[in-house]
Formats: structure tokens, sequence, C-alpha cells
């Protein structure tokens, strides 16, 4: 037997410890002949294949880009920054407040009347004196009449004392006092006559009766005179009944004048609360009347400026209404109490030169100046990490990278912000909003 030769199972023997031999069901399959393995043939020469022209550029490509990619990946974003510089700052506080008059009038009636006519409405200019509300005026306007009825009496009764009574009272002593020396001549002949013996006792008696009547009538024309005198007794309550008849005139016309109420100063109507028909009351509020004129600011500022501020500072505002439209203001009052609630002061500052467009109540901005420098080391408030913390800091580039550098901060203002310590003039420094942080590659650009 060859050695390839496989012989046939069961001539194959059992090995120990096996099991039964299988029975020959099937036939031994042949073993199948070990093919050579196969031999890789070489293609025969040929021309040589080149890579393209664009396949050398995307690798070149891609190759740039992975490199820069990779370089600004090692050397940090590419951001702008913010230069420290000279210039000019001025620290201001910002405050918002209304348009108030610095005093508002309430027209009201002061009597007690219906409502005729309102020829005015509500927002409306007036004049001073100008009618504002009409009220019934018929039993004001009698009683009126009644008063004067009453002057005229008692001016006519001191021009009877002036024209009639005082000139016959004069006449009356005079008169009086001739009968009185004639009298008294009579008494003398008939005295002097009884001295004689030539007239009788009873006709002295007579003529002495007769002088002392004619002093009586002198005595009472005297008085009588000195009363209708000038400053006497009859004259004085002749003026006197006059110049009581005036003042009740005068009442009557008073009060026949509150049935026309008035604008007692010229100005602007804001609220109107009554119409034509209403029965008002003495002291009630009809309208109420912004005076023209003097206008004023007030406006609630944080405590903490308290110490900033001071009587006089300029101030520039504007109206929300007009928001580019700014006018001049100073501050004129500064409550010296303090909002617990609010924890702000009460500014008030008056307004110069009112515009045309100011009304009571517009809402106003104010900026009011507190401090100023002509040159200032000045950085924008976006580059300041907690400028209004107690550790302000900035982030400035140096040698490519972004360093922390605490700063203190002098004048604040609005968008500026004095630099007193920590940078120079001409440091680069990179806005707060900036995604890095400190330690961090940067690329810093100016912008």
């Amino acid at each position: 037997m060859t050695p390839d030769a496989v012989p046939p199972r069961s001539a194959q023997a059992t090995p120990p410890g096996a099991g039964p031999a299988l029975p020959e069901a099937l036939p031994a399959r042949a073993a199948a002949p070990l093919r050579p393995p196969a031999v890789l043939q070489a293609r025969p020469p040929g021309p040589t294949r080149r890579p393209r022209l664009w396949q050398i550029a995307a690798l070149l490509l891609a190759l740039g880009g992975g490199a820069y990619l990779g370089w600004g990946w090692l050397a940090g974003p590419r951001l702008a920054t913010v230069a420290v510089a000279q210039g000019a700052l001025v620290q201001s506080i910002v405050a918002s407040g209304r348009v108030e008059s610095p005093h508002r009038v309430n027209i009201g009636s002061q009597i007690t009347g219906t409502v005729l006519e309102v020829p005015v409405a509500e927002g409306q200019d007036v004049a001073a004196g100008q009618i504002l509300v009409v009220l019934a005026d018929a039993e004001l306007s009698a009683g009126l009449a009644q008063a004067e009825a009453a002057v005229a009496q008692a001016e006519a009764r001191l021009r009877q004392i002036e024209t009639v009574g005082f000139p016959v009272a004069s006449e009356t002593l005079s008169q009086a006092e001739s009968n009185l020396l004639n009298a008294e001549r009579a008494y003398a002949r008939s005295a002097e006559l009884r001295g004689s013996g030539a007239e009788t006792q009873a006709r002295l008696d007579e003529t002495r009766r007769a002088m002392d009547v004619a002093r009586a009538l002198v005595r009472s024309a005297r008085v009588q005179e000195a009363g209708l005198a000038p400053g006497g007794i009859e004259r004085t309550l002749a003026e006197t009944a006059l110049r009581q008849a005036e003042a009740s005139r005068a009442v009557a016309r008073s009060r026949l004048d509150y049935t026309q109420i008035r604008a007692p100063v010229a100005g602007s109507l804001i609220a109107r609360t009554v119409e034509p028909g209403w029965v008002v009351q003495a002291n009630q509020v009809l309208m109420l009347l912004s005076p023209h004129g003097a206008q004023q600011l007030v406006v609630q500022i944080d405590e903490r400026n308290l110490g900033r501020l001071a009587l006089g500072q300029a101030a520039l505002a504007s109206a929300d209404a007009y928001p580019t439209e700014r006018f001049a203001a100073e501050v004129a009052y500064i409550n010296p109490a303090v909002d617990a609630q609010r924890a702000a002061v009460e500014v008030k500052l008056s307004v110069p030169e009112p515009p045309a467009y100011l009304r009571q109540d517009m809402t106003v901005s104010v900026d009011v100046a507190v401090a100023a420098k002509d040159r200032a080391l000045v950085l924008p408030l976006s580059a300041i990490h907690e400028p209004r913390g107690a550790t302000p800091f900035v982030l400035r580039v140096e040698n490519g990278r972004a360093v922390r550098v605490p700063v203190r901060l002098g004048l604040v203002g609005g968008t500026l912000a004095e630099i007193v310590e920590g940078l120079n003039e001409g440091d680069a420094v990179l806005p707060a909003t900036a995604p890095v942080a400190a330690g961090a590659r940067v690329r810093a650009t100016t912008p």
C-alpha cells in the first residue's frame, strides 16, 4: 500500500476504550487529491499611471487647512481689543422722574349753586381771569340790587345833611344868638328902669325869662349845628351808614362774582370734574389747573449717590416722548429725608427755559453731571469686569495671552470709566464679553 492510500474504514483498528465501530452503511469517500497553490502571474510591462493635478491640489489644500487649524488652535481665537487712552470724562447720575409745576391750583366754588355753563375743556390752555364755570345768579343779582339801593339811600342822607341840615342848623344858631342878644338888652333896660322905679318887678321877671329861653335856644342850635357839622355825630352816623351800605353792596357784588369762576393764573387744565346742571357745594374742587411758566423735574435718585449731589449742578434732561430732544436743567432742591421703601432721595430740578412740548406729568430722564475731568485715562465700561463691584478687573493681552489685571476706578461715566491704577495708556484690553478666561491664548486685533 502506498503511503497516500487510505485503507478502508472497516480495516482500521478501533482504538482501545472507543465505542463499537460504525456500521459500514456508506461507502468510504476517496480523499481528493491536493491541488498545488496557484501561482500569480505578473502583468506584462506597460505605461506607468501618474497622479492627476487636482488630486495634488486637494492634497496640498488639506495639508494647509490642517496646518492652519492646528495653528489657530494653538495660538487661540482672534479677538478685537480696546485700547486705554487719554480723554475727557464726565461722571453723571442717571435718574427718571416726571414733570411737575411748583404748585397746582384747585379750582372750586365758594358758594352753593347750580352750574349753568362750563365753557372750557380738559387739557385746554386758559388765560388769567378767563371764565371757567358759570353758576345761576338770579338770587344774588337781587341781593346786589338791594345793596345798591341801600347805598343810594345812605348817600342821599349824607347829601341831605351836607346841603340842607347843616346850613339850616347854622341859620338857626345865628337866629338864636340874635334873639339872645335882644333878650339880654331888653333885660338890661328893664333892670335899669326897675332901679329907677320906672319899671315893675313883673316886667323885669318877664324879660329875664325871655333871656333864659333865648340862651337855651342858642345852646340847642349850637348842639344841632355841631352834630351836623363835619365830624359831628349826625354826619358821622350818616357816613357810617353809607360805608356800611357800601360794604354790603361789595359783599353782594362779590357773591355775585362767585357765580363766574375764573382762572386765577394762566395755565393748563389738567382735570375737570363738573358738568352743566350739577349742584356744587362750597369748597368743592371742580378743576385742576397747572400754571404756565416755571416748571420743575422731580426725580428719585439712589441714596448711594447722595454724597455726590449738590445744589446748582447742571443736568441734561429729555422727555420719553421726545427722546432726541434735550434741554438744560439745574438741581434746585434735595430732600433731606430718604425714602426708606425706595432707598431713594427726591431731587427737584428747575428748568430755566422749558421747551414748548413739555407737559405736566411727562416722564423724563435726567443726567446730572456730578464731576468732570478734561484729561483722564479712560476705558469703556464694556471692557471692565464687575465695574460696580469691590474688585473690578480687566483681561489685558500680554504676549498672546489674556492676563487678569485688577484695576482701581475713579470717575465713572455713562460709557467710560477712569482708570486710576492698574493700566497704562495704550494697553490692549479684551471686552468683558470675550469668550476667554484668564491665561488663555488669544490673537488680539484692533477695531
